[in-house]
């Protein structure tokens, strides 16, 4: 059974904003107290955050999707709906967020660093919150906008600041266990290790971390044992440490020959030739293997490798190497830039940019993109005839129409609003005024107008009987 996961692919699903409310006022001697609607709930995000007490994508394995809660929708008498609840995703520590197409959309490194994968839905505005001196009654409400879909993949990259690297059984497990605290799987046959092991390492005033990789073989780079699939974890290593066995009883291997598969493997893999390493001659408790080391030893030196002889049986030269990795790591620290403290980024918007564009494409449809008008349909109950005359004021006011006419759109022709897979569709008609407008004046009820004086009332009923005896006059049989 999989016990070690170190790339999923994850559908996350944030939470739909709650829809608005239309709602009135009613009491006794009050029966249209004004608009009361609340406004709808924010849908919840998808977060990942990063938790060190997890080591492995093991649970996104089995359970690959994973959806925030919806918000509720807005009440009557001015109650908003309840917001989603966030879902917080906790991901083991050195986690890269890619899209499907490989873009890297995050690199979530240190406890506590957060990324929203998908963001909620905004809640829609209660007819309460759309209320205006000119528009005193709306008798509808905004949609709570849907949240973000996303198909994201995880894929854990190591932190640590030491990789061993070396064929199966060449000793990196029992190495790391007498360095560190770590309890590493440790037997006499190939691919023992079959996880990443990360143990930290003291040595004076120097703490850093070791991680044993899982053993290598020629082919590694293209998919052949286990190399390609764990070569990730040696990326983010600030030094490498060929870990070579010098009591091989296989025939046709020997230290040297082993160093340069391993070499020609990395480089097959890309972006690890700069790093700083050394060479580690283990197992010189067995007396072949002890001559064998101080064979080969002027080669690995000529080549400009730092060597150490070592036997983790025996907890030989283990000090030496210790603090010798200690001076390479701090070393690597020091040349690294500091960290900035926190900037704030203002990008603001070119004086000309509109917020949309309008686009005719090649069978003559006017696609319109924006963040703003894609919303407000999203936004908009296309059931209601005041809904989407608030709509088309909007639309108005932000400037599509013009620009609908700069592009040589006529009567009749088709108007696209939002990608090709999810649009909304119609035939343009250009107006003078807004839609809105043509519908009469939207939203306002004589109900709710300041009482006339009877001297008005009288002048306008004695108006209204005037043009009726004259429409009369005009029509009555002979």
């Amino acid at each position: 059974m999989t016990t070690f996961v170190d790339r999923v692919e994850l559908h996350v699903a944030a939470g739909n904003g709650g829809h608005g409310c239309a709602s009135v006022h009613r009491e006794k001697f009050k029966p249209l107290g004004g608009p009361d609607g609340g406004n709808g709930g924010r849908g919840g995000d998808v977060t990942l955050i990063v938790d060190q007490s997890v080591t492995t994508l093991l649970e996104y394995h089995h359970s690959p999707h994973r959806k925030a809660t919806n918000g509720k929708p807005g009440e009557g008498g001015n109650r908003s709906g309840k917001d989603g609840t966030d879902l917080v995703l906790p991901v083991p520590d050195g986690t890269v967020v890619m899209d499907g197409a490989g873009n890297v959309l995050a690199d979530l490194v240190g406890h506590g660093t957060s990324y929203i994968a998908a963001q909620g839905g905004r809640g829609g505005l209660g007819n309460a919150a759309l209320a205006s001196a000119r528009r005193k009654a709306p008798g509808f409400a905004l949609l709570g906008v849907p949240g973000d879909l996303q198909d994201i993949v995880l894929e854990l990259k190591t932190v640590a600041d030491v990789a061993l690297v070396g064929y199966p059984s060449a000793g990196k497990s029992s190495l790391i266990s007498v360095l560190s605290a770590a309890k590493p799987k440790i037997a006499d046959y190939p691919f023992t290790t079959l996880v990443p092991n990360l143990g930290v390492v003291t040595a004076g005033e120097t703490v850093y971390t070791i991680a044993d990789v899982p053993g290598l073989i020629p082919g590694a780079s293209q998919g052949k044992g286990l190399g390609l699939e764990f070569l990730r974890h040696v990326e983010r290593c600030s030094v490498l440490v060929h870990v070579l066995d010098t009591a091989t009883l296989e025939s046709e291997r020997d230290p040297i020959s082993d160093l340069d598969t391993i070499e020609e493997e990395l480089k097959q893999y890309g972006g690890l030739d700069r790093r700083p390493r050394m060479v580690v001659l283990n197992k010189i408790d067995v007396p072949d293997g002890k001559d064998l080391a101080e064979m080969v030893r002027p080669d690995l030196e000529a080549r400009g490798y730092r060597v150490f002889e070592v036997s983790a049986v025996a907890h030989t030269g283990l000090r030496e190497l210790s603090f010798a990795l200690a001076e390479l790591i701090a070393a690597s620290r020091a040349a690294k830039p500091q960290e900035e403290a926190t900037r704030i980024v203002i990008r603001p918007k070119a004086v000309d940019d509109s917020g949309f564009t309008v686009v005719q494409e090649e069978d003559g449809l006017f696609r319109v993109r924006g963040e703003k008008p894609e919303r407000w349909v999203r936004q908009t109950d296309f059931s209601n005839d005041e809904a989407v005359g608030y709509l088309a004021d909007r639309l108005n006011r932000l400037g599509v129409e013009q620009s609908l006419m700069k592009a040589g759109a006529r009567s009749g022709d088709g108007v696209a609003i939002g990608p090709e897979d999810n649009a909304v569709v119609f035939d343009w008609e250009p107006t003078v005024m807004a839609g809105a407008e043509m519908l009469g004046r939207r939203g306002e009820d004589h109900r709710f107008e300041a009482p006339r004086p009877a001297a008005q009332r009288r002048r306008d009923n004695q108006a209204e009987r005037d043009d009726a005896t004259q429409e009369f006059n005009e029509f009555k049989p002979f």
